[in-house]
């Protein structure tokens, strides 16, 4: 097939992350194009370039004064893909001027609405909850496909590195989380809530960049790192001893998966990416409620201090690249019938 990648964000996060993957992924059996804005990713223009396979072609498009739904037709009459499948609103919305022969499908890696999605001919939901929000009358086809992880063990050495880098010391209790700085992912309220617990011996670690860097760094006090952006994910799950999410919105959270492969106890909001591998977590927490996430901070340190051992093997097999690979692939055929 000849498929075709549509993403026109300006940032670096877990969306991002699956649509590179899934073009890298695909690209050793078909024909892959990567579409992007001109101005993508400019926090961080090295995100892109360091992880697209050599085989995915890359087309940028430039959208001056035409509606990106005539700049994509004209894009897509010109390359001809089989599919055209699009990432975040910007891309989805542009694909309502694609015609037949082309297929053009989404990733609903927030939740379905319908000025992006109606006119779409194939749906994926990450999650039950978000295949739920599809309307009856929704004109295409739907399927729910997990995310997945690639599991790359840590460097050698990279946790005793990276928390003296970070001025951590090697007995302290270090608390993570990982990802992108922004109101839905709660990083004021995971800065609140540590703070509220006052846990002995404790340290915050936040990594990652994002809008919101600036005013958590300003709320934050000497006990929480900030180290900004990360290229070395799987490094710095192997710092932490726990990771925590405390986002106010989370549908799926690919960092998740990485979390588990790193055998870390998980502590997270109860979001909808959350109640779908809650089995795996310790018991969630509302999501917005400083108090009872601080609450399980200190349940979690006395555990700890009590000689519980933490870490613990996570099921992660269901979760693999290729399954899922193949399982989007054959939801592409079964929107070209």
């Amino acid at each position: 097939m000849r498929i075709a990648h549509l993403l026109f964000t300006k940032r670096f996060a877990g969306s991002e992350r699956y649509a590179i993957e899934l073009a890298n992924a695909q690209s050793h059996h078909h024909e892959v194009c990567f579409v992007l804005a001109n101005a993508a990713a400019e926090d961080r223009p090295d995100a892109w370039a360091q992880r697209l396979d050599p085989r995915v072609q890359q087309h940028r498009l430039t959208f001056p004064r035409l509606l990106p739904a005539t700049r994509v037709a004209r894009w897509a009459r010109d390359w001809r893909p089989d599919v055209c499948h699009a990432h975040l609103s910007f891309a989805c919305k542009a694909l309502a001027g694609v015609a037949a022969p082309t297929v053009r499908v989404a990733t609903l890696h927030i939740a379905y609405k319908p000025r992006q999605h109606a006119h779409l001919d194939g749906l994926i939901a990450i999650t039950p909850q978000q295949l739920a929000q599809i309307p009856a009358d929704f004109g295409g086809r739907v399927a729910q496909i997990s995310n997945w992880s690639q599991p790359k063990p840590a460097d050698p050495g990279a946790r005793e590195r990276l928390r003296a880098a970070w001025g951590v010391a090697p007995d302290d209790w270090l608390v993570g989380t990982l990802g992108r700085g922004e109101h839905s992912k709660g990083w004021d309220l995971l800065v609140e809530a540590f703070e509220r617990a006052a846990l002995p011996g404790a340290r915050l670690v936040l990594v990652g960049q994002g809008p919101d860097w600036q005013s958590v760094r300003a709320q934050a006090g000497e006990q929480v790192v900030m180290p900004g952006f990360t290229n070395e994910p799987a490094n710095c799950l192997a710092a932490f001893d726990l990771f925590v999410s405390a986002a106010r919105s989370e549908p799926f959270g690919l960092v998740f998966l990485e979390a588990m492969h790193a055998g870390l106890p998980i502590l997270a909001t109860a979001t909808e990416g959350a109640q779908h591998l809650q089995a795996s977590f310790e018991p969630l927490v509302p999501a917005g409620d400083v108090v009872a996430l601080a609450a399980a901070l200190v349940r979690l340190n006395e555990a700890r201090l009590a000689g519980d051992v933490l870490r613990r093997l996570h099921p992660v097999e269901s979760f693999g690249l290729q399954e899922r690979v193949a399982d989007i692939e054959g939801f592409y055929r079964e929107c070209r019938r």
